[in-house]
C-alpha cells in the first residue's frame, strides 16, 4: 500500500512482537470458552455430554471407558448395546432412574468389527422392516454381516434384551445363523439351538464387555477384587481424600496413561483407575528405574507410596510398583507418552 522504509520496518517490528504473545492469548481465550463450555454441558447435560464424546472417537485424552465411568460416577446410567434398542451411534433414552432422566445407549457401530458404513445399515434395516426378530433375521436383513462380527455382537450382549439370548446361547448360534442369506430357505439352518450353557458371571461379562466394545458399564475390574485389595490394605480413590497428606498408602488400578513431559526432569505422571475414580500418581526418575518393566509394559498395577494433597488435588508419590493381575485380564490400553 506503498509504505516504504523506516515506517514499514517499523510496522513489522511491531506485528512480530505481537505474533509473539497475540497468538497465545487468542488461543488461551479459544481453550477457556471451550472449557467453559463443556463444564456447562458436563453439569447440565452429563448424558448427552457423554454420548457426544462417544461419538467424537477417536479424540482427547480419555479413553471411551474412563468417560463412561466417569459419567456412571456421575448418575448418568449407560447401557449397552442391544440390536433393537440402539442406533448405529452412541444415543440417549428415556429412564426414570438417570440423571435428568435420560441415559446412554451404546451404539451397535461401537462394537469390535462394526465399522461405520455395517452400522448404518443395522440401524437402517430395523427403521425400514421395524425389529429384528431374530439373528436370522438380522443375517437376512444385513447380508453383509460374517461370523466375527456376529460373534462380537454375542460377546457385547447385543441379543440379549430384545431377543432373550444369553452372550454364550448367541455365540453358539453365530455359527449356524451365519449361513442364513438371503435366496435360501429361512428357518433351515440347523445348530441354532445351543444345549444347556451357564450364564456368565458378572466378572466374565465385564470382561466380555471391554474385549467387544472397550466399554464396561456395569462392572469395573477391580471391583471384583476389592475384598482381597482391601485386606492387603489397598485405598480406594475415594478413600484418599480422607487420608491426612504425608501418610503412606497402597493403591491399586488399571493404567489409564503414562505420561513424561520434557519439563518434568524425567519423573513420569501415571493414572490409574480404579470402580471409583482416578488416582495420579508420581513416579521419580529413580522408582522409574528400579520397576521399569512393571512401570512401562503392566497394564493394571498396586503401587505404594506417600500421599500428597493440595488445593483439593490428591496425589501419590510412588515408591514401588507392583503388577496387578485382573480376572480374564479385563483391561483396555492405556494411553502412553502422547
Amino acid at each position: 500500500r506503498g509504505i516504504t522504509g523506516a515506517v514499514a520496518d517499523e510496522l513489522y517490528v511491531k506485528m512480530k512482537a505481537f505474533a509473539n504473545y497475540g497468538f497465545p492469548e487468542s488461543h488461551s481465550v479459544s481453550f477457556a470458552y471451550l472449557v467453559y463450555a463443556s463444564a456447562w454441558l458436563k453439569f447440565h447435560e452429563p448424558a448427552a455430554f457423554c454420548a457426544a464424546l462417544l461419538n467424537a472417537q477417536p479424540m482427547g485424552f480419555w479413553s471411551p471407558h474412563t468417560l463412561v465411568r466417569d459419567a456412571r460416577r456421575h448418575g448418568v446410567e449407560v447401557r449397552s448395546p442391544d440390536l433393537n434398542a440402539s442406533m448405529a451411534q452412541a444415543d440417549l433414552e428415556v429412564c426414570a432412574g438417570s440423571v435428568g432422566d435420560v441415559a446412554v445407549r451404546l451404539g451397535v457401530g461401537s462394537v469390535r468389527g462394526i465399522s461405520d458404513d455395517r452400522a448404518d445399515e443395522i440401524e437402517a434395516a430395523r427403521k425400514a422392516d421395524g425389529p429384528y426378530r431374530s439373528m436370522e433375521d438380522l443375517v437376512r436383513r444385513v447380508p453383509a454381516l460374517e461370523v466375527p462380527q456376529l460373534e462380537a455382537l454375542a460377546m457385547a450382549g447385543a441379543f440379549g434384551e430384545s431377543l432373550g439370548l444369553e452372550r454364550r446361547e448367541a455365540l453358539w448360534a453365530a455359527g449356524a445363523v451365519a449361513q442364513s442369506k438371503p435366496g435360501r430357505l429361512a428357518g433351515v439352518v440347523t445348530g441354532v439351538t445351543a444345549p444347556q450353557l451357564p450364564g456368565m458371571a458378572p466378572a466374565e461379562e465385564a470382561v466380555a464387555d471391554l474385549w467387544a466394545t472397550g466399554i464396561a458399564p456395569d462392572g469395573h475390574p477391580t471391583s471384583f477384587l476389592r475384598e482381597q485389595l482391601t485386606e492387603l490394605g489397598v485405598l480406594t480413590s475415594a478413600d484418599l481424600k480422607g487420608v491426612e497428606p504425608g501418610t503412606r498408602v497402597r493403591v491399586a488400578g488399571v493404567v489409564t496413561h503414562r505420561q513424561r513431559p520434557m519439563t518434568a526432569q524425567g519423573t513420569t505422571f501415571l493414572n490409574l483407575e480404579d470402580e471409583t475414580g482416578l488416582i495420579n500418581v508420581v513416579v521419580s526418575k529413580g522408582c522409574w528405574a528400579r520397576f521399569r518393566r512393571v512401570a512401562r509394559e503392566s497394564p493394571a498395577m498396586t503401587i505404594r507410596g506417600r500421599l500428597e494433597s493440595s488445593e483439593g488435588v490428591i496425589n501419590v508419590v510412588a515408591d514401588h510398583l507392583a503388577p496387578l493381575s485382573l480376572p480374564g485380564s479385563a483391561t483396555h490400553a492405556s494411553r502412553d507418552f502422547r
